[in-house]
């Protein structure tokens, strides 16, 4: 039977906090199968999971902006692992996937299948790789499940036409604080996102699209500028959690949008 009552230990806060950035926070419950599967690997209750996760939810900013504040109660050790990867989201998105590996008794490359990397010999720069790919999939998961798996301009929610697009470019994004930051992602669908990225749609600090004149003038069949032209000047769905991050958009607006 599954412990209830012993404390929480870091990695086991920071598998919460992992797993807490990727299922949005109406979607907490001791019923939700990524939670019945991590209390499983660490061996306590679904419900135990349920409440570390909302606990942490109390140093969310943008939940209290809505007024909804999680748990009011919780141990020191949660707020010192927030503080701690709040802004170092590769690093938690790492951490965390170290210790699930660890308790299966794998390694990180075999539990998320990164075949590619298996002729480079281990050292820092393999470290350095998987550390990277690990922050791509915490980025993906991270944002589309901030946006219920639905594209913030269309609605679309087939999963394999969706992307975790970045609002500021992976490239010239920092590494510990942007690259991996929920709040600089957008979920679009295929279209949608080489648009973004070509800077033929952007959106403003009020979250509305404006779409580039550039793309207004191609040419294209009367449905297809219709269709694009419908979402000009509307506002963008908006996420569960990690609202798009005003930096971001600035710098999309400044440096990647075409006017």
């Amino acid at each position: 039977m599954a412990a209830q009552r012993r404390n929480w230990t870091r990695e086991e806060t920071i598998l919460a906090f992992d797993l807490y950035c990727k299922i949005p926070f109406s979607k907490i419950s001791k019923t939700h199968e990524k939670i019945v599967e991590l209390a499983r690997i660490i061996g306590r209750t679904p419900s135990a999971v349920g409440l570390k996760m909302a606990n942490l939810a109390r140093f969310d900013e943008e939940l209290r902006s809505k007024s909804v504040s999680g748990m009011s109660h919780g141990s020191k050790l949660d707020e010192i692992i927030w503080n701690e990867f709040c802004n170092n989201w590769e690093e938690l998105s790492y951490q965390a996937q170290k210790i699930l590996a660890k308790k299966k008794q794998t390694s990180v490359e075999k539990m998320l299948q990164y075949v590619d990397i298996e002729h480079i010999p281990a050292g820092e720069y393999r470290e350095s790789l998987v550390k990277t790919r690990v922050g791509q999939y915490f980025f993906r998961m991270s944002v589309l499940s901030a946006y219920s798996n639905r594209c913030c301009v269309t609605g679309l929610a087939e999963p394999a036409l969706l992307v975790s697009s970045h609002i500021k470019p992976w490239k010239d994004s920092n590494i510990q604080t942007e690259r991996t930051n929920p709040s600089n992602g957008l979920c679009l669908n295929a279209l949608h996102d080489k648009a973004f990225d070509r800077g033929l749609i952007t959106i403003d600090y009020n979250y509305n699209i404006i779409v580039s004149d550039k793309l207004k003038d191609t040419e294209m069949d009367l449905e297809t500028k219709e269709w694009i032209q419908h979402y000009d000047g509307h506002k963008i769905l908006l996420p569960d959690r990690f609202l798009p991050g005003r930096s971001f958009i600035e710098y999309h607006n400044d440096v990647v949008f075409m006017g």
